[in-house]
């Protein structure tokens, strides 16, 4: 006979997130792995928003909302207090934030965790813009993606640079634990979480969160985006501890347009022929990654 247990979710259902949401799915997968002896601290963004409306919460465990600068600030605060008093039930302190808390205005703070070797797990749930206030774009913003201040104007294919390297600059931290995670593989998501918590000292996890309203794509094909974005090799899963790398997940290598052509914000790049070279050098920079990390399946 089958006992049917329930899992009591920490991140609790009834929260506003978009239908389809990236962040929401990964949230709900964390908090599975770090279980309820943890403290989580969230920046402003859309993870605070939608989990934390006028008199409610969707958090079954403490939660902190800081301000959008320093939430790895803030963790270091309340792991500092927990240590002041011994920490004798060992409670974990896990900061989640987007990218525009994360690459752009909370970069300083994060820095200076990495660097004092702060023993937390700062997670980044990257949608690539600022997609709580308008669909903005940030430095995470991918080339050739358009938002609402980088337009399609004219010549101007949208965000005309490359998004910055997050990754490198973590590594750069020499922190002691980084990779990247997908909720298109939640087996090895939870896994990274485990290996973050028990790591001592920083650990850094940057985490694709694919958007349907900031993308432009159908809610159902969230975890399909997710998988495209890894297929391509645009987003490598990649593992690094103490500076090297110890595993990246084999792909079957499909074209970039796989990726982008579901998604309009990058749909006027099919729409100029003088936009080829923007596509051309998305693609060059799918082919870079593969190359890098070794990325494909049967190459001898």
């Amino acid at each position: 006979m089958t006992i049917q247990t329930e899992v009591k979710e920490l991140h609790a259902p009834g929260h506003r997130a978009c239908p389809g949401c990236g962040c929401a799915i990964a949230v709900k997968l964390i908090l599975r792995e770090t279980g309820p002896n943890t403290i989580v601290v969230s920046p402003t963004g859309c993870l605070e928003t939608f989990t934390s409306p006028f008199r409610g919460s969707s958090w079954e465990v403490p939660w902190i909302h800081s301000l959008f600068e320093n939430a790895p600030a803030i963790a270091t605060g309340v792991l500092a207090g927990l240590n002041s008093k011994g920490n004798v039930d060992g409670t974990k302190v896990v900061a989640i934030g987007g990218d525009g808390g994360t690459y752009d205005i909370g970069m300083g703070a994060l820095s200076g965790m990495f660097e004092r070797k702060d023993d937390i797990l700062y997670i980044c749930y990257d949608n690539e813009a600022y997609m709580n206030t308008g669909i903005q774009g940030s430095s995470a913003t991918p080339l050739g993606a358009g938002t609402t201040t980088t337009p399609v104007v004219g010549d101007s294919f949208g965000k005309m640079v490359s998004k910055k390297d997050l990754l490198a600059i973590a590594l750069a931290h020499d922190v002691p634990y980084v990779g990247t995670a997908s909720i298109a593989n939640p087996a090895d998501l939870k896994k990274k979480v485990r290996k973050g918590m028990d790591n001592p000292g920083p650990a850094f996890i940057l985490m694709l969160s694919p958007c349907n309203l900031g993308w432009g794509f159908e809610p159902e094909d969230t975890v399909e985006l997710a998988r495209k974005a890894i297929s391509t090799g645009l987003f490598p899963i990649v593992e690094f501890e103490n500076g090297r790398l110890v595993s990246a997940q084999k792909i079957k290598p499909v074209p970039v347009e796989e990726y982008l052509k579901p998604q309009k914000r990058y749909q006027h790049l099919y729409k100029k022929e003088n936009f080829n070279e923007v596509l051309k050098a998305i693609q060059e920079k799918a082919d870079r990654n593969i190359e890098k990390y070794d990325l494909a399946k049967d190459r001898n």
